[in-house]
């Protein structure tokens, strides 16, 4: 397994929306082992392929205080169970350091394939559904501070950008 690069915000590869995976084969499960070892070692609760500059519609995540449940997802799509949205502060391994309250569905059910390429769908609920939630905002190319105003994501954009230029 490889611990793999996080693009961070403001990249514009972050913008790329994800293609389908056409073949769940021994090169998707490598992709899905190292995408876990990324998040885990992140650390993070979700991870999608386009973060790491790989625009397949995969993500992972695991929601468990222990990290026990690790979750794959492969070319999800998400039906809304309970329009009702929910608050939560969201933070992102692509946007490191921010945290901002973000509405969303509180209750969906997610179909995608697994690592053998079986369809299959669950119910979430709470963290984990907006987990997921946030997860496929990245395979469509958008990052949770587009649900901030212009003036916030402005402010988040020129600190990450100090920062990066401060790394490099």
């Amino acid at each position: 397994m490889t611990i793999l690069d996080i693009l961070e915000f403001p990249d514009p590869r972050l913008r790329t929306v994800a293609e389908p995976v056409e073949v769940v084969d021994d090169s998707i499960r490598s992709l899905v082992d190292d995408l876990l070892a990324t998040m885990y070692a992140a650390p993070g609760i979700g991870l999608a392929a386009t973060q790491v500059n790989v625009h397949k519609r995969l993500l992972v995540m695991d929601v468990s205080d222990d990290h026990s449940q690790p979750m794959v997802f492969i070319n999800p799509t998400v039906e809304i169970l309970d329009e009702e949205l929910g608050e939560y502060d969201e933070g992102c391994l692509s946007v490191p350091g921010f945290y901002e309250t973000v509405h969303r569905p509180q209750r969906i059910r997610v179909t995608a394939l697994d690592t053998e390429g079986r369809e299959n769908s669950l119910e979430l609920d709470g963290l984990a559904a907006v987990c997921l939630q946030h997860e496929i905002d990245h395979l469509d190319g958008k990052l949770f501070v587009d649900y901030l105003s212009p003036l916030k994501r402005q402010r988040i954009r020129k600190k990450l950008e100090k920062d990066q230029r401060r790394r490099a």
